[in-house]
């Protein structure tokens, strides 16, 4: 007997999600794993995504490693084919590879730009222009793309990463639209500031990274930041058979730090 966790041939739906060696992916990942579903971890960081792979089979899941770089497109492809071969079609596709660094905007320049959007923006039409045919040929799908708080309203030193974030908003409920008739949901999960590697690392390389944590902790009427699980219980909802009349929409899981 099939559950709401399978797909027609009673097999557990396959979850790609990439940016998933750590942080929120990371989570995203076990929260998948842990609603049945078999994960494809795709990361750049392939010592990463191992580890990821590692603590979903620690609890029972499956998983398979996979080496993606969203900014390139022959990698998209590739690591869409050792899905395929390993797992099967891509049924739930979770976007959450992204980078970032904080500049005014007068401080960046083309080189810039580009990384910023070929990782936030590009990379994600890559990925969902390679698993929507088969999610049509299905007749089921589900499509998380991480956009976030900074594509709502804006973000000091975040100018490029807001714009590309504000794209991934409008595009996501532009998908929702085309594909709604198919069985298919699309729908946009923002966090606000969240304590992740990245954020780390955002904050390492800034002269005063204590003060940034604090402003943006204050920012926050709960006063704090937010923690990647509390993103991935957002994500997996809308993973879920219960979701399935939930389509482009975009929550926001910041603490209450945007409330519109």
């Amino acid at each position: 007997m099939t559950t709401e966790q399978d797909d027609s041939s009673g097999r557990s739906r396959v979850a790609l999600v990439t940016g998933g060696g750590r942080g929120i992916g990371r989570e995203i990942c076990l929260g998948l794993a842990r609603d049945g579903r078999r994960i494809a971890v795709a990361d750049i960081r392939q010592d990463e995504a191992a580890s990821t792979v590692t603590m979903v089979r620690d609890i029972g899941g499956e998983a398979i490693a996979v080496s993606m770089d969203v900014s390139d497109s022959d990698s998209v492809a590739s690591g869409l084919l050792q899905i395929v071969d390993e797992l099967g079609p891509v049924e739930i596709l979770v976007n959450c590879a992204g980078w970032d660094d904080l500049k005014p905007f007068l401080e960046t320049d083309e080189a810039f730009w580009d990384r910023i959007i070929e990782v936030n923006y590009k990379g994600t039409l890559r990925t969902v222009h390679g698993c929507l045919p088969a999610m049509i040929e299905g007749g089921w799908g589900r499509i998380v793309n991480i956009g976030s708080d900074a594509g709502r309203v804006g973000s000091s030193l975040e100018a490029v990463y807001s714009g590309a974030k504000g794209g991934i908003i409008a595009f996501t409920k532009t998908i929702a639209r085309e594909v709604a008739r198919n069985g298919i949901t699309a729908n946009t999960v923002c966090p606000g500031p969240t304590a992740t590697p990245l954020l780390d690392e955002i904050v390492a390389g800034s002269d005063d990274g204590d003060k940034v944590i604090g402003a943006m902790a204050r920012a926050v009427p709960m006063k704090r930041v937010g923690q990647p699980d509390e993103v991935a219980s957002a994500v997996v909802y809308f993973c879920s058979e219960a979701a399935g009349f939930i389509s482009g929409q975009t929550l926001s899981v910041s603490g209450g730090l945007t409330m519109a």
